[in-house]
């Protein structure tokens, strides 16, 4: 009985742990963005042009032969936005873990927030 009381209390904290990491995470994100004057993608609505400052958290790519597109999920800290490169295999440079600006009208597309063939700026100048 307490080796089970024992293993809720370590999935209970591991729990605590990693959730705190995020919202720090998200936090340290949200600044940088904020201190470099990128709107926030939060206040961000379907049809406005933007410019926002954040983090890539996964990216997709296709097959060599397919050319479908680049899928990227970027976060600012605030809300994520979807970004796909139409027509790309690869794109050098886009991986996750990069922070980068990124300008283009959000769009949505199944409920979520999207820019297609983003502009992006990889030096964070």
């Amino acid at each position: 009985m307490a080796a089970a009381g024992s293993a809720g209390y370590l999935r209970r904290m591991t729990r605590m742990l990693v959730e705190d990491l995020e919202v720090s995470d998200a936090a340290e994100i949200a600044d940088e963005a904020r201190s470099q004057g990128a709107q926030c993608a939060r206040e961000c609505a379907r049809g406005d042009e933007v410019r926002i400052f954040g983090e890539l958290r996964s990216v997709q790519t296709c097959s060599k032969n397919a050319k479908a597109g680049v899928v990227a999920e970027f976060f600012d800290g605030t809300d994520t936005v979807k970004l796909k490169w139409l027509g790309r295999n690869r794109i050098p440079g886009i991986e996750p873990g990069r922070r980068l600006w990124v300008t283009g009208r959000i769009g949505e597309q199944d409920g979520v927030k999207v820019i297609f063939n983003p502009y992006y700026d990889l030096d964070g100048d």
